[in-house]
């Protein structure tokens, strides 16, 4: 299972989005780069609900791994490696688009609720292409793998990075954050939303002002530290660690990590967010998406890697000691304090929001809503064993059904590339 690991996350996953990234990015004409007021203007005319699965889906790429992730990409390739993060963004966000336009095309209306996603387009876009049997196969298989990865990456990766470095037993933590999980997650998509639209703004907020102090102090090193990195970009030490680290989400490949984008853009999870929109407006909501990426790569990832670059601290032993410490500098025992409980919070809004991509996927599967309530009571129960048991085979597990989800989403966007580019609206 490694062998394939390395193979799919190392090399295959990484250029199949780079390419099918790149080709989307020409057909809309870098829209998003070259019109940005535009885009924006797009968004701000057609909210209609959009920001509130902004908000869902932000919660599940805004976890544990998107600020420690940087900070392995720094350990691992070089301060150049933020330049390939930016740059793998610019494709990311095509495929955003892609993705997300997609699913609101071919969502379902049921049970008075919005229901889409990757296996749906799969299904519906490429029956008259590979058939229906095969088409409705694919989607099912792309379902299962959702489902995997909810419980790993989602789940199990989750809290188990965050139980062991809180001055409280694992155990005891993974009850609490479980109970606490349960009561939220048993509340549907309508209660997840509702939180997560308040706790996500709440806590990128006060990232971004912590962060922003430090650069602020620093504001003179500002100009040689981008000219480092744009400088050391460009060996291929620092290439290779810019592409691994924004490739991890919450769970690292090395170390406290394991691959998954950072913004999950191809993967065909977050499309599923989107698509409990109540905008009707294919166009304005891959336009959030777009927006997504930005604010978890350019943003976000780009403030880490600041301060952790303008505290010269990289010979931290782990990426989380390393962004703890780096803050801890700063703003003494407050400031990694702080930071320790965002990184809690921000688990816990990103297992809420996998729980629901799972659910949704088992859904898409079987109709029954039994296997529904069984999914969650086993979901809830993997939080509490993930808080305490080690980690090796759930990395590897995790890893490959990421890999095989990603790549199977990759082709069958770009075998849709007419239906979700050639009818993009012009910004």
């Amino acid at each position: 299972m490694e062998l394939i690991n390395s193979v799919l996350c190392g090399a295959v996953m990484p250029l199949l989005l780079v390419v099918i990234g790149l080709y989307f990015a020409i057909k809309y004409k870098f829209f998003y780069v070259l019109h940005p007021l535009k885009l924006t203007k797009t968004v701000i005319k057609n909210q209609d609900g959009g920001f509130k699965s902004l908000s869902v889906a932000l919660a599940g790429t805004l976890g544990v791994g998107n600020i420690v992730g940087v900070a392995s990409a720094i350990q691992m390739g070089g301060a150049g490696s933020i330049l390939w993060m930016w740059i793998s963004a610019v494709c990311a966000m095509s495929l955003k688009y892609a993705e997300v336009f997609l699913a609101m095309n071919h969502r379902h209306f049921e049970d008075g609720n919005f229901h889409g996603g990757a296996p749906y387009y799969i299904n519906e876009g490429l029956s008259k292409k590979l058939g229906r049997g095969f088409a409705y196969f694919l989607s099912c298989i792309f379902a299962i793998f959702c489902v995997i990865n909810s419980l790993t990456t989602g789940n199990l990766v989750q809290i188990n990075s965050v139980s062991g470095i809180l001055p409280i037993k694992p155990i005891a933590f993974g009850i609490i954050f479980t109970v606490i999980a349960a009561i939220v997650i048993w509340g549907g998509i309508k209660r997840i939303t509702k939180l997560t639209s308040v706790l996500i703004p709440v806590l990128a907020f006060t990232y971004v002002v912590l962060c922003l102090i430090i650069i602020f102090d620093e504001i003179e090193r500002m100009p040689s530290l981008l000219k480092m990195i744009f400088e050391d970009a460009f060996n291929l030490k620092s290439a290779t660690g810019g592409f691994c680290g924004y490739g991890i989400v919450a769970c690292l490949r090395y170390g406290v990590s394991r691959g998954v984008l950072s913004n999950e853009a191809g993967c065909g999870t977050s499309p599923c967010a989107h698509a409990s929109s109540t905008s009707h407006n294919s166009h304005a909501q891959g336009c959030l998406g777009v927006l997504e990426v930005f604010i978890d790569t350019i943003v976000l990832c780009s403030l880490t890697a600041f301060v952790i670059l303008l505290t010269e601290n990289a010979r931290a032993k782990s990426p989380l000691s390393l962004v703890l410490s780096s803050f801890e500098i700063y703003f003494g025992k407050f400031g990694s304090s702080t930071v320790l409980i965002l990184c809690v919070l921000f688990a816990f809004a990103t297992v809420i929001c996998q729980f629901y991509y799972g659910a949704e996927a088992l859904s898409y599967i079987t109709k029954n809503g039994v296997t529904r309530v069984i999914f969650g009571l086993i979901f809830c129960l993997v939080l509490i064993v993930g808080s305490v048991m080690p980690m090796e085979m759930m990395w590897q597990i995790s890893d490959l059904a990421i890999a095989l989800m990603t790549v199977l989403n990759l082709i069958c966007l770009f075998l849709l590339r007419k239906e979700g580019a050639d009818t993009l609206r012009k910004p």
